[in-house]
C-alpha cells in the first residue's frame, strides 16, 4: 500500500514541502564516483511520483554536476511539482575547502546555479558554511536583494551557530537551518533547535541515517569504494566501529520488536522531532528510497523515543565529521574538539 507523504510548512514565510525530502549529493559525488545518469534520473522521477518533492543539492556536489543532473531530471513539467534547495559558499583552493560569503560571489553563485538547474528561481538557497571574514549581515544583504529580484524565494543557512542565525534572521527571515541530526549526532539540540523554534525557523536534518550506518550497521564499511569519503569518517574507523556497532545492534533489536527495519526506526526518530523538521536522507537506489518512505508510517511513543535515545547517549566513539578544522579556510565550522559526540 502506498505511503501518504504529508506536506508541512517549512519555516514561517510560506514555503511548503514534503515532510520527507531527498538528499541528492551521493548521486554525483563524495559517496564514491558519480552514478549512471539514466538511473539517477529514473530515481528522481520515482521519488517525485511517490510524493516526495523536497530535493536538496549544492553547487559543490560534483562540483556542479549534481545541479546539472537535477536540471535534466526536472524537465517535462516536473519542475512545477518540486521544491529545489541548493547551496553556495564552499570552494576548493590549494587542497582545502575555502568558504566565501562576499556579495559578488553570492550573486555569481546564484546565477550559475540557476543556469545549471535550468530554472528561473531557486526555492530555498542556503549559505552552505559561514565565511568568518565577511559579516553575516553583508552576505544576507546580497541574498535579500536576490529575493527582491525574484531569483530566490527563501533563504537558509547550514552549520551556523545560534548567534549567527539570529544576526542573519534580523536582516531577512531565515526559512530553514540545515544541520546533521540523527540518533548519534545530536549536538544541535542544546542551542540551535531552541533558537530556530523561537524565531520560527524550520530544521532540515541531513545524514539522518548516520551516513548509512543505521541502514546496514558496521557492514557498511566493507561495501565502501576507495573514493568514498565515508572511509575517512572517525565513527567508521576500526578503533571506533567495534564500540559503535553495539548501538546499531540495540536499534536493530528494537526494530524487530516494532516490525520495521533499523533504518526506518532511526529515520522515524528524526521525523518525530516535530512538525518543523523535514529530514533529507540520500540514496542512489529506488529500493532504498522505498524503504525510507515507509518510515513515515512508523509511530513512536515518548517512551520509545527515550529508549532509542538512550542507545547512543554518551557512548558514541569518534567525531561526527571527517573534515578537521585545518581542512577549512575562513569557515565558522568549529574544530572537532568542540563538538559533542552524543
Amino acid at each position: 500500500m502506498a505511503v501518504k507523504v504529508e506536506r508541512i510548512k517549512l519555516g514561517s514565510q510560506g514555503l511548503e514541502v514534503s515532510k520527507l525530502g531527498l538528499g541528492c549529493m551521493g548521486m554525483s559525488a563524495y559517496y564514491g564516483g558519480p552514478k549512471p545518469e539514466p538511473e539517477m534520473i529514473s530515481l528522481i522521477h520515482h521519488v517525485i511520483d511517490s510524493g516526495v518533492t523536497f530535493l536538496d543539492t549544492s553547487d559543490v556536489y560534483g562540483p556542479h554536476t549534481n545541479e546539472i543532473l537535477l536540471g535534466k531530471a526536472l524537465k517535462g513539467g516536473r519542475r512545477e511539482k518540486v521544491q529545489i534547495a541548493t547551496k553556495f559558499s564552499i570552494t576548493h583552493k590549494d587542497g582545502k575547502m575555502e568558504v566565501r560569503g562576499d556579495p559578488a560571489y553570492v550573486r555569481a553563485s546564484c546565477e550559475a546555479s540557476l543556469k545549471r538547474l535550468e530554472i528561473d528561481c531557486i526555492d530555498l538557497y542556503y549559505i552552505h558554511r559561514i565565511d568568518i571574514r565577511v559579516p553575516i549581515e553583508v552576505t544576507m544583504g546580497e541574498l535579500k536583494k536576490l529575493v527582491e529580484e525574484g531569483k530566490i524565494k527563501y533563504i537558509g543557512v547550514s552549520e551556523a551557530c545560534a548567534s549567527t542565525i539570529r544576526r542573519a534572521h534580523a536582516i531577512h527571515p531565515i526559512t530553514a537551518v540545515q544541520n546533521e541530526w540523527s540518533l548519534w549526532s545530536r549536538d544541535l539540540e542544546e542551542e540551535i533547535v531552541p533558537t530556530c523554534r523561537e524565531l520560527g525557523i524550520a530544521i532540515v536534518p541531513y545524514s539522518p541515517l548516520g551516513r548509512g550506518f543505521f541502514s546496514t550497521g558496521p557492514k557498511l564499511v566493507e561495501s565502501l569504494s576507495e573514493d568514498d569519503m565515508r572511509k575517512k569518517f572517525p565513527r567508521l574507523q576500526a578503533e571506533n566501529l567495534e564500540s559503535n556497532k553495539l548501538i546499531y545492534e540495540r536499534v536493530s533489536e528494537m526494530a524487530s520488536r516494532k516490525g520495521c527495519t533499523p533504518s526506518q526506526l532511526a529515520l522515524a526518530w528524526v521525523l518525530h522531532q516535530g512538525d518543523d523538521v523535514a529530514p533529507i536522507p540520500g540514496t542512489t537506489k529506488i529500493e532504498n528510497f522505498n524503504q525510507n518512505i515507509k518510515a513515515l508510517s512508523v509511530k513512536l511513543t515518548p517512551e520509545e523515543m527515550s529508549e532509542l535515545e538512550s542507545y547512543a547517549s554518551g557512548v558514541v566513539k569518534g567525531e561526527r565529521h571527517a573534515f578537521m578544522s585545518n581542512t577549512w579556510i575562513n569557515s565558522e565550522t568549529p574544530p572537532l574538539s568542540s563538538w559533542k559526540a552524543e
